[in-house]
């Protein structure tokens, strides 16, 4: 991240003049950003990496010579910096771009469809960038850490649960790796849960799709109307809100395209404050690594009816600021790092709902 008061150092590297030039216009609108240049391929960007030492770098995924995929993961390996995959909103993009967060990209943001343009989201490219600028590189040990290859569900029995119980997650920049990580090591059989991922649209069936083959579990993306039920997760589109609603003695979800909350659509808040009215004592809130402050006010009002509540903490955050802002408002009933959470999470189901 760089020192505090300075501004945020980005090379734009796209093949496509217009693209390029537009993703420039766009940030320099922001005055804690400094578009520092453009590259046309990853031969140029490498030469700019060295000469202009960037902050960020924000990278399209098709391009000549090399490709962004094989430019990242050389560069992850080589001269790690935070780079936010700018990609196509169709089916190959939205696989690439997942490809390239499990190699290394700290964030996605989709490129405009025929109806928008880099103007109408100029917002939005400098609320990624932001977010990436504010990452922690990780070393070798941490990586390690959290690797998702090898996940191993934990062992313990889980105890009748009331069809009222759910388990509800929201996460930002840096948070799909964060789900690959926690989610392949729940077991199966526990209550419903429900994850809203600050994602674009048509990225969320994607990442839905790769931890469904990773999960004892399935996971889909959430249609509105949807019944939840044990043993299954459900995950937000990119571009819906996704709220509970009372169904029988459970629930099902709602997903209203009403405005952003905190700039973001899905947003946490949503997810959370719903489970705090309909669920109560009965949910269990996690908060995992993020920009902003989107799931605090949420996961506190879940608190608040007894509800269980769990914080990532800084040191396995990509990202300390969702959790930190939550933990501020003295929302969080723990704080812990990715590593502990599989635990806890059975723990708190298997511990009788507080009153």
């Amino acid at each position: 991240m760089p020192p505090l008061g300075k501004k945020i150092r980005v090379l734009v590297v796209d093949d496509s003049a217009i693209a390029r030039r537009a993703i420039m216009d766009a940030l320099s609108r922001d005055p804690e950003i400094e578009v520092v240049g453009g590259a046309e391929d990853a031969y140029v960007a490498r030469e700019k990496i060295l000469a202009l030492e960037p902050d960020v770098i924000t990278l399209d995924l098709e391009m000549p010579r090399m490709d962004g995929l094989s430019f990242l993961k050389i560069l992850q390996a080589h001269h790690p910096i935070p780079v936010v995959v700018v990609s196509s909103l169709t089916q190959a993009g939205s696989a690439k771009a997942m490809e390239a967060m499990e190699a290394g990209a700290i964030d996605v943001i989709g490129k405009p469809s025929a109806s928008q343009n880099f103007a109408q989201m100029a917002k939005s490219l400098a609320y990624h960038v932001k977010g990436a600028a504010q990452s922690r590189n990780r070393g070798k040990g941490e990586k390690a850490a959290r690797d998702v290859s090898t996940p191993s569900t934990p062992s313990a029995s889980i105890t009748p649960f009331s069809p009222r119980r759910v388990i509800v997650i929201g996460s930002s920049t840096g948070g799909v790796e964060a789900l690959r990580y926690l989610l392949p090591r729940l077991p199966k059989g526990l209550p419903p849960i429900v994850v809203v991922q600050h994602i674009p649209a048509n990225f969320s069936r994607i990442m839905a799709h790769h931890l469904d083959e990773l999960c004892p579990f399935p996971v889909r993306e959430a249609t509105d109307g949807e019944e939840l039920k044990a043993g299954h997760c459900l995950v937000a589109p990119g571009d819906f809100h996704l709220a509970l609603t009372p169904f029988g003695m459970g629930y099902k979800v709602r997903l209203p395209q009403s405005p952003p909350v905190h700039h973001c659509r899905p947003s946490v808040d949503i997810l959370f404050r719903s489970a705090a009215t309909h669920a109560g004592h009965h949910a269990l809130a996690i908060l995992l690594t993020g920009m902003g402050v989107d799931g605090a006010i949420g996961m506190k009002e879940i608190q608040a009816t007894g509800g269980e509540t769990i914080a990532e903490s800084e040191e396995s955050c990509v990202v300390f600021g969702m959790p930190q802002a939550a933990i501020r408002l003295g929302a969080a009933n723990q704080i812990l790092p990715l590593s502990l959470m599989p635990q806890a999470i059975l723990a708190a189901i298997n511990a009788k709902p507080k009153k």
